[in-house]
């Protein structure tokens, strides 16, 4: 199943894997990992980021860094969350493929070959595991449902569970993309909107909780979904912040402006023929309208000065380039 390594990639597999308190799983999913992958014979790293673990999850990777040296470990200085860690181990890979899975055991490392597999024969640029059968409680599958519905019908990616840990990605898709803040939720929703594109997906083994206690609470989808709002206007609007304020401003501005003269001239018409007509600045109607007015300029300013701030950034004008030809 293997191919032959390009010079430029010391192994074909790199798996990055963010862990809290998980010192008790480590032995064995290190074992695992490694058995299936010699068995496959896909040469292989596995980069461990120790997100400020108060057990002795780094003392564990310590001890077993020293019998296997395929791991490779990282170790925050306090709890920074999973978009820092993926960020961090991301930046440390050097495999063609990069996978990423959980440390507690609800990932089968036995999925790691066929999702090499898919990246490297089937030219995907990133492959989201879908836990089909799931072994959480209602409590954490339902909101993961609205969570999922509502992500695709916002992205346009169709994926059945955007959240799985267990992904695929195509050396240039970690080395392209940044994950900050919670975002590691929509890392394909990044993936896509920086142009990687071939997104496919593969059900997956998901495993019972063998030791501890899940570290998450049902605040994440609260969280969640502001975090998707903010991707999707920064995804969409970072290059040209004009384009979604001073739309919104115009309209605004505009439609202040036509109920104002809409009310002065009713005013006209019913003073040239004599009707009785309240003063302009004594109805409801033109104070909305005053409000119109002034919030479409302040998001016009806003967009100016957002589009001031994009022209001075240092990252401006970095765009992603996928191949050269004849370039030095």
């Amino acid at each position: 199943m293997s191919k032959r390594l390009s010079s430029h990639f010391p192994v074909e597999l790199s798996i990055v894997i963010p862990l809290l308190n998980e010192a008790e799983s480590l032995p064995e999913l290190t074992r695992w990992i490694n058995r299936v992958l010699t068995q496959h014979g896909l040469t292989y790293e596995v980069i461990l980021i120790d997100d400020g673990s108060t057990d002795a999850s780094w003392d564990v990777i310590e001890e077993l860094a020293q019998t296997d040296t395929h791991l490779r470990g990282i170790r925050f200085n306090r709890n920074y969350g999973k978009s820092a860690a993926l960020n961090t181990g991301f930046r440390e890979t050097t495999g063609r493929v990069v996978c990423t899975m959980d440390a507690d055991l609800q990932d089968s490392p036995e999925e790691l070959p066929e999702l090499y597999r898919m990246i490297v024969e089937e030219r995907y640029d990133l492959v989201s595991g879908w836990k089909k059968k799931r072994y959480d409680p209602l409590s954490k599958t339902i909101p993961t449902k609205l969570f999922n519905g509502a992500t695709r019908w916002i992205s346009g990616i169709s994926l059945h569970d955007f959240n799985c840990g267990l992904k695929a990605y195509d050396q240039r898709v970690v080395k392209g993309i940044e994950v900050y803040g919670e975002m590691h939720r929509y890392i394909p929703v990044i993936a896509k909107w920086n142009g990687f594109g071939r997104i496919g997906e593969k059900a997956v083994q998901h495993q019972e909780r063998k030791y501890g206690v899940t570290k998450f609470g049902l605040e994440r989808f609260v969280y969640g979904f502001l975090d998707l709002m903010s991707i999707t206007f920064v995804s969409r609007f970072r290059r040209r912040p004009m384009h979604f304020f001073g739309t919104l401003g115009s309209v605004s501005f505009l439609v202040g402006m036509l109920i104002t003269l809409w009310l002065v001239a009713e005013k006209i018409y019913l003073a040239h023929y004599n009707l009785r007509a309240r003063d302009v600045t004594d109805q409801p109607l033109f104070f909305l309208a005053l409000v119109a007015v002034i919030l479409g300029m302040q998001l016009f300013l806003a967009g100016f000065l957002a589009e001031m701030v994009q022209l001075n950034g240092p990252r401006r004008n970095d765009y992603l380039i996928r191949d050269k030809l004849n370039i030095d």
